[in-house]
């Protein structure tokens, strides 16, 4: 039961790097409709929710296209603490993205304890393989959400639209929650956020934080934690490190 839950938690955990970073393309396509109200302060603040989320789709795009794939070496640790065990594994990887939807892991690394290692760990890492093929799935697009002009705020020393999301569906794949929108790139910052639907009977409730972090030109994870209650009193912690990213971009044409 309580692996159970925790695979429901991961694959949740997951979902802020599947569809904000990893394969974006063709994903962010269709915001046109979005609905929300304007803001109130200054002049930046007025653009609508149309605005700043057509503003995202188009930034989202070119960084998609111009992204072909990177390397990355990551730590994906999990812990359960409740009924009827105390348990903790770590697996250390190294990721391949090829653009449009090729993900592949390498493992490098793995401690602790093996049924986890072996049923949440690396079944995520398949549950990603898996979301990379259609990320449409999950993407913040109005098919899937209403977005919710919220405030302004700075992340980290930059400007940030703060956009309240509410899934259109209780698809495994979405969530409810907040996204923070870089004001200059228009791109996903952060995300806080809870499951369309609870994956589990036996979760109570999940919480999912996620930061993105510039690289060069691109937007990707930096960090992935989720916290899960039982519904027997135990907790579950994911944690996704991310490393350096090596990237592979388009080749800037020469000057004729």
């Amino acid at each position: 039961m309580f692996v159970r839950s925790l695979l429901a938690a991961a694959s949740i955990a997951s979902l802020g790097s599947a569809a904000y970073a990893q394969n974006v393309v063709a994903a962010v396509t269709n915001f046109a409709d979005a609905n929300g109200t304007p803001a109130a302060s200054d002049a930046a603040s007025r653009l609508s929710v149309d605005d700043i989320v057509r503003k995202l789709a188009a930034g989202e795009k070119k960084r998609a296209e111009d992204l072909k794939g990177y390397t990355e070496q990551r730590r994906y640790s999990v812990s359960y603490q409740g009924f009827p065990a105390n348990l903790t594994a770590t697996v250390v990887v190294e990721t391949t993205y090829d653009a449009p939807k090729s993900k592949q892991f390498r493992i490098l690394s793995q401690t602790g304890s093996k049924m986890l290692t072996d049923h949440v760990l690396k079944k995520l890492m398949e549950a990603e393989q898996q979301a990379a093929a259609d990320p449409r799935q999950a993407a913040p697009t109005t098919a899937n959400y209403t977005f919710t002009f919220v405030d302004q705020e700075t992340v980290d020393g930059r400007p940030c639209y703060v956009l309240h999301v509410e899934p259109k569906t209780n698809s495994r794949l979405l969530y409810r929650g907040t996204v923070w929108v870089d004001a200059d790139d228009y791109a996903i910052a952060k995300i806080e956020a809870e499951p369309a639907r609870n994956p589990s009977i036996w979760i109570r409730k999940t919480r999912i934080h996620h930061v993105n972090t510039k690289t060069g030109e691109f937007w990707l994870p930096e960090r992935n934690q989720s916290e899960t209650d039982v519904r027997l009193g135990g907790r579950a912690t994911l944690t996704i490190d991310y490393g350096a990213y090596q990237t592979k971009a388009e080749p800037i044409a020469e000057p004729q």
